[in-house]
């Protein structure tokens, strides 16, 4: 039980840094954020997000239980969007009207924190 609480809080702390790091008031603002890390390095910006490497590591611990494919999956999904957005918005500068106003919506300021809630349940599953 004392694993379960350490390891749930190790990603705790993992979702918290990506969180912070990536926090800003619009999708736009989160963008830049994310653009500076990319345009130095792809590598870095792939470090910059630890818990996939914690969900890669977590789908080896449990044998690729279901909770733990979903929360690969989601992360793989969730860097490869913020990939090709950075690469729509900054590269190829190839922005609808629709896309932009979405990017300049206003956010919750618990949006960041989204996946702190949404991924730390199929953590505590994966392990159970």
């Amino acid at each position: 039980m004392d694993t379960l609480i350490s390891i749930v809080i190790v990603y705790i702390l993992l979702e918290l840094f990506e969180a912070q790091w990536q926090k800003a008031d619009s999708l736009m603002g989160m963008l830049l954020r994310m653009h500076r890390r990319y345009a130095q390095s792809i590598l870095l910006f792939l470090i910059m997000h630890p818990t996939y490497y914690f969900a890669i590591w977590l789908a080896m611990v449990t044998d690729l239980s279901f909770a733990s494919a979903i929360l690969l999956l989601i992360k793989t999904v969730d860097i490869a969007t913020k990939i090709l957005l950075i690469q729509k918005v900054f590269e190829k500068r190839a922005l609808t009207q629709e896309l932009t106003m979405v990017l300049l919506a206003p956010l919750h300021p618990l949006m960041p924190y989204l996946g702190l809630m949404i991924y730390t349940p199929l953590v505590i599953i994966a392990l159970i």
